[in-house]
């Protein structure tokens, strides 16, 4: 079965640094663009970042423009997310995404700036 598991979030002051990870298992992972997304308490979901299948093409949220990088690893099947210059409105629980059959979540982790 597909599973997608979140680690490396936190607290962290503003204008720290922090890169989440996603371990997938179940699919062909190499073939499957992958994506970010994260929902701020009384917010609707947003999409932060997506990569495709071979890591060529990427894209990102306005608001993160220059700050976050998704990235991957296709021998790990793992998608990572480095977060710098965090500001505390990117306060939320970030999910790992993957589109195949259906749409395929994590379990969200938190992430918190704050002072």
């Amino acid at each position: 079965q597909v599973q997608l598991v979140e680690s490396g979030g936190g607290w962290v002051q503003p204008g720290g640094s922090l890169r989440l990870s996603c371990a997938a298992s179940g699919f062909r992972f190499r073939s499957y663009a992958m994506r970010w997304y994260r929902q701020a308490p009384g917010k609707e979901r947003e999409l932060v970042a997506s990569i495709s299948s071979l890591g060529g093409s990427t894209s990102y949220a306005d608001s993160v423009k220059g700050r976050f990088t998704i990235s991957r690893d296709n021998a790990k099947a793992t998608v990572y997310l480095q977060m710098n210059s965090l500001k505390p409105e990117d306060t939320a629980v970030y999910y790992c995404n993957a589109r195949i059959s259906m749409e395929y979540w994590g379990q969200g982790i938190q992430v918190t700036v704050s002072s």
